[in-house]
């Protein structure tokens, strides 16, 4: 378990590395942070292939994930999930392994 800052004055919240990052019981503001904080955590344990769960909703959340993403040096590729692991409400992220140059 990681201890992930929050934005407000509460605890910091308890996250396990293993791959899965549900954002549900995050506010849009700890979004961008969790996010490129969580990947970075899954990198550095070798954890290559992270579902990252954002829901299906109106797609605000998905949208900024996926912009998250398309920024981030770490990311190799990214795309929707298949039905068995969320579908649409999920995106799978493969990561550049450690040796890999940005």
């Amino acid at each position: 378990m990681v201890k992930f800052p929050t934005v407000s004055d509460d605890e910091p919240i308890q996250l396990p590395i293993d791959g899965v990052l549900d954002l549900h019981t995050f506010r849009p503001n700890e979004v961008k942070d969790l996010v490129t904080d969580y990947l970075a955590e899954c990198r550095a344990r070798g954890i290559l292939r992270v579902r990252i769960i954002h829901g299906k909703g109106i797609g605000n959340l998905r949208r900024t994930v996926h912009a998250l993403l398309a920024k981030n040096p770490e990311v190799e590729t990214f795309a929707l999930a298949s039905e068995p692991f969320s579908g649409w409400g999920a995106t799978i992220v493969h990561l550049k392994s450690t040796g890999s140059s940005p």
